[in-house]
């Protein structure tokens, strides 16, 4: 990755990094990484088509322009992957778990507008860790292939968890916003230092990774 590249990945919004080791260790099985990370893009699709007619209130100018924009990108991004998955001879099973999602979602509260707020800020801090993860794949990976799409991948996605910031912004004043913000970065760093170790994009790191 080039410097401009690497300055990005340092500027991302994060309470806890992800060491280099991790790559190395999960690039080691890469249909199972593939397959993982097919499903990360379907799930991030369908919540942006979710959240497409859960807009705050009457109406929200730009709810409809981003959901709709976010569900392109990340259906055309699951695209790309299950093309390189199937090319390689891999496979989608019928059913895929992500505790580490699943545990924060946990993490919303009932209610709106407190949980509108919270499916945003889950939305973002799920996109921002996804999007650190493809950077330190994309300079891990001795395939020329999977490095060039991960970084692909990490251009594409540096912007997404603003827009959910943006929206978030929106339907609550700022101190309220930063202050739930900075929670669920806290619990999002717990929650994937508690995930076990594996070929998957939100797995935890080996014991002696960092």
């Amino acid at each position: 990755m080039n410097p401009g590249e690497l300055a990005k990945l340092d500027a991302l919004p994060l309470d806890s990094r992800t060491p280099i080791e991790w790559a190395h260790a999960v690039l080691a099985d890469p249909l199972r990484l593939l397959a993982d990370h097919a499903f990360l893009e379907k799930k991030a699709a369908t919540n942006a088509l979710e959240l497409l007619t859960r807009w705050p209130g009457e109406w929200l100018p730009g709810w409809v322009e981003t959901m709709t924009g976010v569900a392109r990108d990340e259906a055309a991004h699951l695209a790309q992957v299950t093309r390189i998955l199937l090319r390689r001879g891999g496979r989608l099973d019928r059913v895929h778990k992500n505790p580490y999602a699943n545990s924060l979602r946990l993490l919303v509260r009932k209610g709106d507008p407190a949980e509108i707020l919270d499916r945003l800020l889950v939305s973002a801090v799920i996109e921002v860790r996804s999007c650190e993860r493809f950077a330190v794949l994309a300079a891990a990976s001795a395939d020329a292939e999977l490095a060039s799409f991960y970084e692909a991948l990490f251009s594409s996605e540096f912007g997404h968890y603003r827009v959910f910031l943006e929206l978030a912004r929106k339907i609550a004043d700022a101190p309220a916003v930063e202050a739930r913000w900075q929670q669920l970065r806290a619990a999002e760093a717990q929650i994937l230092a508690g995930q076990e170790a594996g070929p998957r994009i939100h797995s935890g790191c080996l014991r002696g990774d960092g």
